[in-house]
């Protein structure tokens, strides 16, 4: 029995990676899903799932072939992609290698547009504060569009027959095509560089949404709105919009309607000169006829028929104000005069010398009644004094001393003021009024002396 071929899982995943690779219909097939777990990596791959109601396919689309997209792929969104199916040998599963991707239901250059456009519009591109003012009266157009195509000789005409005063610089660019955006931008940066251009006009001529696909290119869209000078956007018919009609400061609605935009019409500006010439004659005619009959009034005036009286009646008034004006002074002369008078009085009567002196006499008297009550009641403390110091003297211990009294205190000096706080053997201190004596209790009688005597 032939034994049975073991493989190792290296090769056994190379076997399946090359049986899908040999099958033509994984080679180039369409898949319909939904997009999850979106990454766009730093080098460019985008790896992302296909999902739908029951399955998942694990997907990669390199940059070589995502860098064409026209629009940015996001989760949740439902496409079609193209490409390949293989193994991806590390992780042992099959998954699909994408080459090519368009919307489910829309077209890729209708998301694209709408995507951009959501993108500048956040960024304030189509801001309308933004927006310029076209100049009056330009003397330098530039445009920039196909030398070939109907748009230049539509403005050209329009521009020639309108306002032949203004000069016509031409930027030849391609429209269309893969290198139609980088053309569009490096010419409108490059007109706007210039000081003679006044107002730049950017279009073509009609087409299909590939067509017109380099208006729609944010490059184009970030010179615009770059540009130092007005720039006005004439891109195919009037139903056609692209990008660069929302962020240029006029729209067009077609190159013709952009040059007729651009300059005025000569004919318009004669009979507006015309307009203004006659409102002019008219209004100065107005004022010269109004001067005449003011001239007039003035002629007929007593002033212009009599000019000697008056110029007398003036003098006379003159001579009335004159008079009513040195009255005047003389009273407020009075016045002040009288005025001044006063606070002189014043003055004088709140003279700071004067005040001075007077409190200065009124500080002495006040000195002197000072002195004097202080002398008084210096007396009258010494005499209180005296008076006290005598009735202590006589309330003294030490006078009764004098007169043979003397003062008893026992062992802890405490005065003995009976005979009871005494024992006999006590010693004791005697105080007289020339002395101390030290003594000893022999013997302990009570009642006083006068009693005992009378016994």
């Amino acid at each position: 029995m032939q034994e049975p071929k073991i493989y190792s899982i290296k090769d056994l995943t190379r076997y399946i990676k090359q049986r899908l690779e040999l099958d033509p219909e994984l080679q180039n097939v369409w898949v319909r899903g939904e997009i999850s777990n979106f990454k766009h990596h730093a080098r460019g791959h985008m790896y992302f799932t296909l999902k739908d109601e029951e399955c998942l396919l694990r997907a990669v689309m390199f940059a070589g072939y995502n860098r064409y997209l026209k629009f940015i792929p996001k989760n949740g969104m439902n496409v079609l992609v193209r490409g390949t199916v293989s193994v991806y040998e590390r992780d042992g599963q099959y998954q699909f290698y994408a080459k090519e991707m368009q919307p489910d239901g829309i077209g890729s250059l209708h998301l694209a547009f709408e995507q951009l456009k959501e993108r500048l519009q956040k960024e304030g591109l189509f801001s309308a504060e933004r927006k310029r003012p076209l100049p009056v009266f330009p003397k330098v157009i530039g445009v920039v569009t196909s030398p070939t195509g109907a748009a230049v000789r539509d403005i050209v005409t329009t521009i020639r027959r309108r306002y032949p005063l203004a000069d016509i610089l031409i930027f030849p660019v391609q429209v269309q095509g893969e290198q139609a955006a980088p053309t569009i931008s490096a010419a409108i940066q490059h007109m706007s560089e210039r000081e003679r251009i006044d107002v730049l006009i950017v279009g073509r001529g009609g087409g299909s949404i590939e067509e017109l696909w380099a208006f729609n290119e944010e490059i184009v869209a970030r010179s615009i709105f770059h540009s130092k000078v007005p720039v006005i956007s004439a891109v195919g018919h009037e139903t056609d919009f692209t990008i660069a009609d929302f962020v240029a400061d006029v729209r067009a609605a077609t190159p013709t309607a952009a040059a007729e935009l651009a300059v005025p019409h000569v004919q318009e500006l004669k009979q507006q000169h015309s307009y203004l010439q006659a409102r002019l004659y008219n209004n100065l005619k107005r004022q010269i006829q109004a001067k005449k009959e003011t001239l007039k009034k003035l002629q007929k005036s007593y002033a212009f028929r009599h000019p000697h009286n008056r110029l007398q009646q003036a003098e006379q008034q003159l001579d009335r104000a004159h008079d009513r004006l040195m009255r005047r002074g003389v009273r407020i002369t009075d016045r002040k005069r009288e005025q001044w008078q006063q606070w002189n009085q014043r003055l004088r009567l709140y003279n700071p010398q004067q005040r001075l002196t007077r409190v200065r006499t009124k500080l002495n008297d006040t000195r002197q009644r000072l002195i004097k009550e202080a002398l008084q009641q210096q007396r009258e403390r010494r005499t209180s004094l005296s008076h006290l110091v005598g009735k202590l003297d006589a309330l003294s211990p030490l006078k009764v001393m004098q007169r043979g009294y003397s003062l008893v205190y026992n062992e802890d000096k405490s005065l003995v003021k009976s005979v009871r706080m005494l024992n006999p053997g006590d010693s004791v201190s005697i105080v007289m009024n020339d002395g101390e004596l030290d003594c000893q209790v022999w013997g302990i009688r009570e009642g006083s002396r006068y009693e005992q005597g009378k016994k």
